[in-house]
């Protein structure tokens, strides 16, 4: 059984992979499931919901008994379109233009500068627990399948062009061709236009705006466009479902262009769509690589546990508009994610199952609290979990939420979340009222060993009450001994992971 067996029980609605899944077996004979993009820059949790919607319903096919193929396709023929504000204009100003499976790489540390986006990702990918079969456009176009598209594309050009200008309603230019030839001189893909073919030689003719003049071949030589790559690549994959952005959906859009040019002129029945909303940024919008408004899957995955990024996604059906928040919200999605593996029975498994990495069982929002009190020693932090309550069953999942709670912490936390605790008592603390101390006084006392999060959190209100003291006025109280300030995290947790002696006698001092 796979890692998201999608065994039900009645309580459970059949998930959306299970539905879409079923729909491909009805209507199809065959089962290719494509994902893609251009690497031009940080792939980034945005590109994550095509990859992961596409994963499930392959998973939901092996399940039915189906063989599938899953493939990713980085369109490494693309070109270089402008300087991105993460490139050194220097550098690269020579390179826009040129595809970017052949220029350099960003860090020098890989083969182009689709490789510096696409390998990062797919490393990523395989922590997430998914791996595609990945193509190269660069190496797919030299294939004969690339080649026999190519010339069918060009041999009907009118006729592609006429589906173009009809969908899209723009004029379509009189040198426009489906081919886009990388120029033997200057090496760019976006500056040449075709002013011949040979469909015996496998030849196309062109001219650059460099002033060169020559023949490449269909073989690696240049790229189709766009509207006609995306239902050549059909064809020649074999593709039968693909998911893709909500803007390729649109009336007239790439699918709508891509349906008509794969039945007409490329005799193959497009794939069944499953387009899918948007991943924003919380406070930022869309997320583009170009723009810079990005986290990264592989920087993300260093404060995110995989199977919860994966669960962020799945939870939800693909025509849903997501907003990832990676401050305070993050903590409750953990925390929902944990509850999710423990009400497996009531959930599809495609949810609680979602990877092979065990529930860790303890609050993330804990965690947070205990390592800025012990900092990163698993020892010390697995007597202040089993003082708390807890109990660490698996040392490797604890370490690697550790890693996650030290990410989060540096990088996404509020400032109210993090915290220090005093090693003297705080000079703020003499702005305690009688009724405050008093209520410190009685909470000293009453403090026992073992007592639980919930426990202390019950004796704090009890105490509360006796003292005539509001809710934010005990728990400042609290804070501004310990802290030196008066905000911090959920004050029954927040005492039970600390040492009582120490608490006891702080508490006294005021």
């Amino acid at each position: 059984m796979s890692t998201m067996a999608t065994a039900t029980t009645s309580k459970v609605a059949q998930f959306w992979s299970d539905e879409l899944a079923a729909r491909l077996v009805r209507e199809r004979d065959r089962f290719v499931i494509s994902t893609g993009i251009t690497p031009s820059g940080e792939i980034h949790i945005g590109h994550l919901r095509e990859v992961v919607t596409a994963h499930a319903v392959w998973l939901s096919l092996k399940e039915l008994g189906q063989e599938a193929d899953f493939h990713y396709f980085a369109d490494s023929l693309d070109p270089l379109r402008k300087i991105y504000p993460f490139l050194d204009a220097k550098t690269y100003a020579e390179h826009v233009g040129k595809p970017i499976g052949k220029i350099p790489c960003p860090c020098g540390k890989h083969s182009s500068y689709a490789s510096h986006f696409v390998e990062p990702f797919l490393a990523s990918l395989k922590e997430l627990g998914m791996s595609p079969r990945v193509i190269y456009a660069d190496e797919a176009y030299r294939t004969d399948g690339f080649v026999e598209v190519i010339t069918i594309a060009l041999q009907q050009r009118q006729r592609i062009a006429e589906i173009l200008q009809k969908q899209t309603g723009k004029e379509i230019k009189a040198d426009w061709s489906p081919f886009n030839p990388i120029c033997n001189h200057c090496q760019r893909i976006s500056t040449a236009v075709v002013t011949g073919f040979d469909s015996d030689r496998k030849v196309v003719s062109y001219r650059c705006e460099c002033g060169d003049e020559g023949e490449v071949s269909m073989r690696g030589g240049g790229k189709l466009t766009w509207r006609v790559d995306w239902p050549a690549r059909w064809r020649v994959l074999g593709v039968t479902m693909e998911p893709f952005g909500k803007d390729h959906s649109t009336r007239g859009g790439s699918y709508d262009t891509g349906t008509l040019i794969s039945e007409q002129v490329f005799q193959y029945p497009p794939p069944l769509p499953m387009p899918y909303e948007w991943i924003s940024l919380k406070g930022m919008g869309d997320m583009s690589s170009s723009k810079g408004n990005v986290i990264s899957i592989h920087t993300i995955l260093q404060a995110v546990p995989p199977e919860v990024l994966r669960y962020f996604i799945l939870r939800s059906h693909p025509s849903k508009r997501l907003t990832f928040d990676p401050t305070l919200p993050l903590l409750n999605l953990i925390d929902e994610f944990d509850r999710s593996i423990k009400d497996a029975t009531d959930r599809p498994s495609h949810l609680a199952n979602i990877s092979n990495a065990p529930s860790i069982g303890i609050p993330f929002r804990h965690l947070v609290t205990i390592l800025q009190i012990v900092g990163m020693d698993e020892r010390k932090v697995g007597a202040r979990l089993q003082q708390a309550g807890y109990q660490v069953t698996d040392p490797e999942v604890l370490k690697r939420y550790l890693s996650c709670v030290k990410n989060w912490l540096e990088r996404y936390a509020p400032e109210e979340v993090k915290f220090s605790l005093q090693e003297k008592l705080p000079e703020v603390a003499d702005e305690l009222t009688v009724a405050q101390r008093q209520a410190l006084k009685r909470l000293a006392e009453r403090l026992q060993t073992g007592m639980t999060g919930d426990a202390i959190h019950k004796l704090v209100y009890s105490i509360r009450e006796e003292c005539e003291l509001s809710p934010q006025e005990i728990f400042a109280a609290i804070y501004m001994v310990l802290l030196g300030k008066r905000r911090g995290p959920r004050v029954g947790m927040f005492l039970s992971a600390l040492d009582r002696t120490w608490v006891q006698r702080r508490f006294r001092e005021v």
